[in-house]
């Protein structure tokens, strides 16, 4: 079991090895070997040159739209999906407008393509969010399929649910990265509920 979240010290960052914990992931010389040749694939490379690169020049500087823009010109990339939740149309507007203003083409799919009827999926009328009126599911299959098709670079994801997200990132052949998660309660800032876990959120998050 591995509990890098619970330790204290983060030797792996002070470059500390032989003070660290026996399950820590760091001390697994062959695992590591294997993760190393990982990063010499030409792709691999690419990306994870191109993100420390962005890291320290953008780091507390740039915004995450900025550092997006960046991080997609160091890499070559060219074509770039929109993957939105329909609840974030004006967002993603802004952002088709903003990334072909810097040279980007820019395929976007909603949530709700193809308008598939919840009841698809087997979703009872007292399950939906409005019972009793149409509600087509959510679709991030659908919206890797486009984006494949369309053979996009990178993929951006702006706000979609818990587990279609999921399932985007799964049928994705691009990367992705992600812009903006949902939250409707915390402005989505879904780390805001972490902040107030010793607080106001304590009843909540430990029931």
């Amino acid at each position: 079991m591995y509990t890098c979240s619970m330790c204290r010290e983060k030797f792996c960052d002070i470059g500390e090895l032989d003070k660290a914990p026996n399950n820590c992931p760091s001390k697994d010389k062959e695992e590591i070997a294997k993760y190393k040749e990982l990063y010499k694939q030409e792709e691999n490379y690419n990306i994870a040159y191109n993100s420390a690169i962005v890291e320290a020049e953008c780091y507390s500087r740039k915004t995450r739209i900025e550092e997006t823009i960046e991080f997609a010109r160091r890499c070559g990339y060219k074509n770039l999906g929109l993957a939105f939740c329909i609840g974030f149309s004006n967002e993603a507007k802004e952002l088709s407008k903003v990334l072909k203003h810097n040279g980007f083409v820019v395929n976007s799919v909603a949530c709700k393509n193809c308008s598939i009827p919840k009841e698809f999926i087997e979703i009872k009328e007292d399950e939906k969010l409005s019972p009793g009126s149409f509600e087509p599911m959510c679709n991030p299959i659908g919206q890797a399929h486009f984006l494949n098709k369309e053979k996009t670079d990178l993929n951006i994801v702006i706000g979609l649910c818990v587990g279609h997200d999921t399932l985007f990132l799964k049928y994705s052949n691009a990367p992705v990265t992600v812009l903006a998660v949902k939250d409707r309660v915390l402005a989505h800032n879904p780390l805001g509920a972490l902040y107030l876990s010793g607080s106001y959120y304590k009843k909540k998050l430990y029931k």
